[in-house]
């Protein structure tokens, strides 16, 4: 091998180690939604259903990738055609699928979600238990846990054992090393047992958060009804002392955020919307890709506005598809709408 060739191979070392030190690493459900063929139609109207890969997790480690970031996925999936599915889903869309496991026993998780002529949407899910609900600490992938800038996940890994426990232990191991966490309860009220179970095991891991994302109907839920646009409400009731950047999503109406310095609102970007699911997963991945690159975001406000507006971006073009992960943008569209929508 010559000189050349060498230089070029180590060229390629170089450029793949430095890609770690901006790994999110996403902890989660990851399932497949099943969707009416026609819009505005509820569960029992619906004449069809096409089925897509979902679970907000591994949305979100999808959505990096899809920007030019590096993203792993870590969760359990059926032994079964759907699981094998998912898992290829995840290689194709360049994630780290490496901490993935496979249950022999219980089935990958199946969900119907649609979108009603009112506007409402809603879910029926199929996990008795599913899959992604039996992972065990000990099937955790520890080193790829401990290469994450961020560490990413959301609360429907607290619902039941053993994925609960398996769910804090990654905490623990990502903080020790020094990753960022970042926390999107992603509320799914049919799923938990009760709405005072969702309130104490989505707020029992809420002050080891260093970044949260919550939307203004998860806010009325967890301070028991009270107004989701109050600065005060936020202030005084979900920001906690070790929180680097709280955001509020807004959907159409972009976001606010809140930090211990600074706070405001970035306006959304205008879309024709067809179908929201993944919008909020999209956002999501849109703000932890430019947070991996740049960590001093959490301290500058024009930066931090530049990423949430990049962010916004993100969910618009989301919402111009169907579905989640087949959605999610490029950073050529993103900067493409953006340029657009300054013009």
């Amino acid at each position: 091998m010559g000189d050349k060739a060498i230089s070029g191979n180590l060229k390629k070392l170089t450029i793949d180690t430095g890609r770690s030190e901006t790994l999110v690493v996403c902890f989660g459900e990851m399932l497949i939604d099943f969707v009416p063929t026609v819009g505005g139609v509820s569960l029992a109207e619906a004449p069809a259903f096409k089925k897509a890969p979902g679970g907000a997790p591994a949305n979100v480690a999808v959505g990096v990738s899809r920007l030019g970031g590096s993203s792993a996925f870590v969760g359990k999936v059926g032994d079964d055609e759907f699981g094998k599915m998912l898992a290829e889903i995840l290689k194709l869309n360049n994630v780290d699928n490496s901490g993935m496991r496979f249950d022999h026993k219980a089935r990958t998780a199946l969900a119907f979600v649609t979108l009603r002529a009112d506007g409402e949407r809603e879910f029926l899910f199929f996990r008795h238990p599913s899959a992604d609900m039996l992972l065990t600490e000990s099937e955790l992938d520890k080193n790829l846990i401990q290469k994450a800038k961020i560490f990413h996940y959301g609360s429907i890994s607290l619902i039941k054992e053993p994925c609960r426990s398996t769910h804090l232990a990654a905490m623990k191991i990502a903080k020790a090393a020094g990753s960022l966490l970042s926390y999107d309860p992603n509320l799914r009220l049919p799923l938990w047992p009760s709405e005072e179970a969702a309130r104490k095991e989505i707020m029992s891991i809420w002050e080891l958060a260093d970044v949260i994302k919550i939307s203004e109907d998860e806010i009325t839920f967890l301070t028991g009804g009270d107004d989701p646009y109050s600065d005060e409400v936020v202030l005084q009731k979900l920001f906690h002392p070790n929180l680097k950047l709280l955001v509020v999503s807004e959907g159409p109406n972009g976001c606010r955020y809140y930090t211990k310095e600074f706070k405001g609102r970035v306006g959304g970007v205008k879309v024709k919307a067809v179908d929201t699911t993944g919008a909020g997963d999209a956002f999501v991945s849109g703000l932890l890709n430019s947070l991996a690159s740049d960590l001093t975001l959490l301290t500058d406000e024009k930066k931090l506005r530049e990423a949430l507006l990049f962010a916004n971006a993100c969910g618009a073009i989301t919402v111009t598809e169907r579905g989640a992960i087949p959605a999610m943008p490029t950073m050529d569209a993103v900067q493409e709408l953006l340029k657009s929508s300054r013009s």
